[in-house]
């Protein structure tokens, strides 16, 4: 995936070139424009796949892959005002089903159960699974961020803060602190994390933005 990064900060944009043959699968209603000979192809990628991303990954139905017949562009952004990073995948990576941007087509992707507890506050508690040697851009809202761990190192991250890791990571979802500490503190869900490996993090919390979206919002009284 030849891929650029436009306005990289809060609104960028991913720039991809294809050459003749070339092929870029796209979450659906990530494209912004398209020019030269580019045709767009939809599929399920499977039907069981596709029913997993749908009931449980909270993704589309359908995946579109756009393919150049010569020399063409494509400009995808993602729906939440963000960054986006391309990252190199050689193995596994798991993905928030919020941050799934663009992929080289043969990155295969399924849906990975994260546990009883929802592992990402507000998104649910299945993650995407994104298998193959490629590139793949995610997005965040905010700002993203990469940290390396090294074998045996570890990190504690706000479950609501976490895009994407490999995996290799290994991880477990816990509470923040005590009872006060999780009731008041804040923070609810954190995630450890444990190398070796990558985590993406992004600078805003998307569902406490939503849960403050919602605080201003007039309360509906009951009928008298």
């Amino acid at each position: 995936m030849n891929g650029n990064i436009e306005f990289k900060g809060s609104y960028a944009l991913l720039k991809v070139s294809l050459g003749p043959g070339e092929q870029v699968k796209v979450e659906p209603g990530a494209m912004v424009y398209m020019r030269g000979p580019i045709e767009v192809q939809t599929s399920t990628g499977g039907v069981w796949k596709a029913l997993k991303r749908t009931l449980l990954g909270g993704e589309s139905f359908f995946m579109n892959t756009y393919i150049s017949r010569g020399d063409g562009e494509i400009g995808i952004a993602p729906e939440l005002p963000g960054d986006i990073e391309i990252v190199q995948t050689n193995g596994t990576l798991f993905v928030q089903s919020t941050s799934f941007l663009a992929s080289d087509p043969q990155i295969d992707m399924d849906v990975s159960f994260g546990g009883f507890k929802s592992f990402f506050s507000g998104e649910g508690i299945f993650l995407l699974k994104l298998e193959g040697y490629g590139q793949v851009a995610i997005s965040s809202f905010g700002g993203i961020r990469m940290l390396e761990l090294g074998p045996g190192d570890s990190i504690t991250i706000d479950t609501g803060h976490v895009v994407a890791f490999d995996g290799s990571v290994n991880w477990n979802v816990r509470t923040f602190g005590g009872f006060k500490s999780t009731l008041f503190g804040g923070e609810g869900l954190v995630c450890d994390f444990r190398g070796p490996g990558r985590v993406f993090v992004q600078t805003r919390n998307y569902p406490a933005f939503v849960e403050w979206i919602r605080s201003l919002l007039p309360r509906e009284t009951g009928s008298r």
